[in-house]
């Protein structure tokens, strides 16, 4: 068996979750895809997964056999792309994870342009809050809003991520119009996905501080928070990508608007340790060129000041 072979049946089986989803996306028999993995571990005297009767887990040799594969087989078709034409059509599948609030808001164009670019490319995006491990969980690419924790990731920033205080007129008119900080940190708070208990801020004079909100309820979508309190329940600080609609309606109101608050970038990641295919590169570039700088939500800066 062609080495090549063995290696791409590898790749998909591990990308696939499984012997017979490969063989339906390799259009081969089950039992084709099974004696090539079975005369792969036998050329290489070595286990590459964990048999059970519900699935098949990687061992260590396994995933990192798994990754040198990957690279090999970019590399391969970048080298076939270099002497054909960099203009060639892109092909193949990419796998990229993205935060539910943000993905829902404004993945939707973006993807939609990059598939009519590029017809031959198949996207697999997994909107979730989580964080996913996405080189255990073989992502591509993934957008990381916040604090970047994992060494393992090269990441390029994408935009700031401002934050807004936002509250109804109901609300306002049943607390009154916070003028200080102080004022913000009295009144009750709809939480969303706060990473610590404090908030930072910087003053109109550029001086920097934080709060710590009083948090009666929390939850982690943003919209279903700007719902709730747009009927004056509490108040919140959201990202701008979810709070300028509902300012743009007049649903909620801007507080303190002269102050800017958070301290944290949106990123693009992908991990360290993999060959970046062109078709990565390309949808990296896209990305790029559609949120870099200030995107279009913060355009409505002036009506909240961000």
């Amino acid at each position: 068996m062609d080495k090549y072979q063995e290696m791409k049946t590898f790749v998909h089986i591990v990308d696939s979750g499984g012997i017979s989803h490969a063989s339906n996306k390799l259009n081969i028999a089950k039992s084709a895809v099974s004696r090539r993995l079975s005369d792969l571990e036998s050329r290489l005297h070595i286990q590459l997964f964990n048999r059970s009767t519900r699935k098949l887990s990687l061992t260590d040799t396994g995933r990192a056999y798994y990754e040198q594969c990957l690279r090999l087989l970019n590399d391969l078709e970048e080298v076939e792309s270099s002497v054909t034409n960099e203009n060639v059509k892109l092909t193949g599948k990419l796998r990229i994870a993205a935060p539910q609030s943000f993905g829902l808001a404004h993945l939707g164009s973006v993807v939609e342009t990059f598939i009519l670019d590029n017809p031959d490319i198949q996207i697999e995006l997994d909107l979730d809050d989580r964080r996913a491990n996405i080189i255990e969980e073989h992502y591509d690419v993934a957008l990381r809003i916040g604090v970047l924790e994992d060494s393992q990731l090269i990441a390029k920033k994408l935009f700031r991520l401002n934050l807004v205080p936002v509250a109804s007129t109901k609300f306002l008119n049943d607390y009154g119009i916070p003028e200080t900080t102080k004022d913000l940190e009295s009144l009750p708070m709809f939480g969303y996905m706060l990473s610590s208990d404090y908030l930072h801020y910087t003053d109109p004079q550029g001086i920097i501080g934080h709060i710590k909100p009083k948090i009666v309820h929390s939850c982690s979508d943003g919209d279903f928070i700007a719902e709730l309190i747009s009927k004056g329940i509490g108040y919140s600080i959201l990202p701008t990508f979810i709070a300028y609609k509902y300012i743009a309606n007049n649903r909620l109101v801007p507080l303190l608007p002269d102050y800017t608050w958070g301290n944290e970038n949106a990123y693009v990641v992908y991990p360290s340790n993999r060959h970046l295919s062109r078709r990565v590169r390309v949808f990296i570039d896209h990305l790029t060129m559609n949120f870099e700088n200030t995107p279009y939500w913060d355009k409505y800066a002036k009506l909240f000041k961000v």
